[in-house]
Formats: C-alpha cells, structure tokens, sequence
C-alpha cells in the first residue's frame, strides 16, 4: 500500500504567486488542493470587481497543475469581521489597513477551518514570509521576513497567532519575485505575465472617496494651516489620511511657498483638516508612537524596555526604537522622528528578521495650532 501523501490546502487567488505556490508544493510531492476565496460581492457586477476573472484564472492555473479547486464564500464573514471595523475606524477619524485584519480574520481563520474539513495537514498561500520552529522552544513558531526584502509581506501577517502559524507553509518565503515569474513563464502557468494585484481588495481601482462616500456621509470643512489661515475646503475628515499629498486641491504658493500641501493633522472636534507644505515641515514627524490593542506573536509580551526596529507604514525601512511602558500605555520611542505615523495604521516590531508581533497606532495628542511660523516650526 502507498503511503498518504501530506495534504497541503493551497489559498489560490488567481494571481502568479499563489499559482507558483502551488506549483511548488506539487513538485515537493505534496497532495495539493487549490480553494479560491470569495470574500466581496456587494458590487459584483461592477466594472472594479475581479472576482470572476480572478476565479477563471485560478481555475485555469489548476488544470495545468492538475489539482483540485475549490471555490468558498467568506463575503458575509468578511463584511462582519472585517469591512464592518474598515468603516468604524474611517468614521472616527483613523486610517485602518484591512488587509491585516483579512489575513487573521479570514486567510487565517475562516479558510483555516475551511481547510481542516478538507482534510488539510497544512495550508499555504502565496505571501511573501518565512515560518521557523523555535531554537529554544521547537513547539513556537516565529514569523520572519522574506529573503526578497522587496516584497515582504510579514507586515501584513503580525497579528497570526501560534495557532495559525503552525500549519502554516510559505513556499514563496526564500524566492524572489524575478525567480516566481520565470518559474510561471517556464512551466506554461497561464497567470506568469499577471499583474500584481494593488490596493485594497474590494476597493480596486477605482477612485478611493466616491466608494467611501457610498458607505459614510460628506461632512464638508476647513482645511487650515497650523497658524489657523484658512486654505481651502475638505469634504470630510474621513477622506483623509495624515501624509497624504494628493487630493488636497491646493495648488499655487501661499505664504510665499510653492512646496507641495501634505494633510499634518485632524481636529475632529472643529472637522477641520490641518495641513502643511513641504515634506520636511515638522509637524508631519513624530519620536514618540503610541501603541494600542498589541499583538505578540509568541504568545506573551517580552521584557519592557525592548530595543527593537519597527516599522510605522509598509513600505517604510525598518526604524531603530525602544518599546517601553509608559504611564500605563505602551510607547515605542524612535531614534529618529518617523514621517506621518498615522492613526488606525500599525506599528510592526521586529528583532532582526523576526517579526515580533504589532499594535494598533493610537492618534497622537492633536498638533497644537501655532500663532506664528517660528511655533510651527517648535512642534513635533
């Protein structure tokens, strides 16, 4: 008799590298079986839902492979768990990343579940991220970023638990991105010349505040830089996200400057917006980062103070920090002032490759509003 080959369940999305994922683990000798998740469908028949096409090309990347797909509807568990928190967080004022809340609430959740009652032995996706046992404890799992630090993904994943990490596989975890597309290309994948999927998923391409607009109420106000001068007028604070540079509808020089407007602050309690010109101007930094709701991947908070690296934004480089207790709230101190760390968003810790786990970036006491350039310029 054969022995039972492993059974790896493998989350196709219908792009290259959840389709060389699978391709991988079938060439390790892995029982391999695709499922496509469904996980939006309130505006399926619009022209910025991919689902359809997405699914078609998973089911092709399938038949060349020779695997088994399954399709599942998550969009209900997706509007309760996730899209409902989205739209929360949008209209108090903060800027939510959806898609970590997808990947523990869903990818790693729901489709774990899901994959279980098909006899998985394991999962997969195609993310950019390394899993480890342990040294000192082999029953911990550790998250790590990817050899390709280009697209490491492990931002994305630092709220998993040991639970869902441990049947977890990552066959993308030590391959670049240029390897992953010749390997499609080479083996006749049909989705090798794909493009990457961007932005937030039920959002797509389309342009970000008509579709907010859909689910939260414009509540017009001023946009005032931090002396107080009127410069013109937001459509609602929620449309808006510190750093934020285009949109602002503010062109030509005030105050004897041509530097372009980034968004510095909001004071809900006025609904007005507080922006500033120049990408260096001070009030769009910060030292001191207040963390909320903090997730430890090991299971247990480490000893406080740490030195660490965090990161405030994806795409940002690792930053050298202290994480300390303060006051009763847990506080990372850069060494360096961080560009725009943004309410909502999270604060990624990490201990060389590992990722240590992260919070939720609480909003920072509101940037006073100054009387004169020279108290602008003292704020930070």
């Amino acid at each position: 008799m054969s022995e039972r080959r492993e059974r790896v369940i493998v989350g196709m999305s219908g792009g290259v590298d959840s389709s060389v994922a699978a391709w991988l683990l079938k060439q390790q000798g892995f029982d391999v079986v695709g499922v496509f998740m469904k996980n939006w469908e309130d505006d399926d028949t619009d022209d910025y839902c991919t689902s359809r096409e997405d699914l078609v090309d998973a089911a092709a990347v399938a038949d060349v492979l020779g695997i088994e797909l399954e399709a599942v509807n998550f969009a209900a568990l997706y509007r309760e768990r996730v899209f409902a928190h989205f739209l929360r967080e949008y209209e108090a004022g903060r800027t939510p990343n959806p898609d970590v809340l997808c990947n523990s609430e869903i990818k790693f959740a729901a489709f774990l579940d899901y994959a279980r009652d098909l006899g998985a032995d394991g999962i997969a996706t195609g993310h950019y991220a390394r899993v480890r046992r342990a040294t000192d404890d082999p029953a911990r799992v550790e998250l790590l970023k990817a050899t390709d630090a280009s697209k490491d993904q492990s931002y994305f994943l630092h709220r998993l638990t040991q639970q869902q990490l441990a049947p977890v596989r990552f066959p993308l975890g030590e391959i670049a991105k240029r390897e992953v597309r010749a390997i499609a290309r080479r083996e006749g994948i049909p989705t090798h010349a794909k493009k990457d999927s961007t932005g937030i998923c039920f959002i797509g391409e389309r342009p970000f505040r008509d579709f907010l607009a859909r689910y939260l109420p414009r509540s017009p106000g001023p946009m005032v830089m931090p002396d107080g001068t009127v410069v013109g007028q937001h459509q609602g604070l929620a449309y808006y996200t510190l750093g934020q540079r285009q949109g602002l509808g503010l062109g030509g020089k005030r105050g004897g400057s041509a530097q372009p407007w980034f968004v510095a602050d909001k004071a809900l309690a006025r609904n007005e917006l507080i922006v500033v010109q120049g990408h260096g101007h001070p009030l769009l930094y910060r030292r001191h980062v207040e963390v909320v709701d903090m997730h430890w991947i090991a299971g247990h908070a480490p000893s406080l103070p740490l030195r660490c690296s965090a990161k405030t934004r994806y795409r940002m480089p690792d930053a050298a920090c202290t994480l300390a207790e303060t006051d009763g709230r847990l506080v990372a101190t850069f060494d360096a002032p961080q560009w725009a760390p943004t309410p909502g968003q999270y604060l990624v810790p990490y201990d060389g490759e590992r990722c240590l786990g992260g919070g939720v970036i609480a909003a920072a006491p509101s940037a006073p509003v100054a009387t004169t350039a020279e108290e602008a310029s003292a704020v930070a």
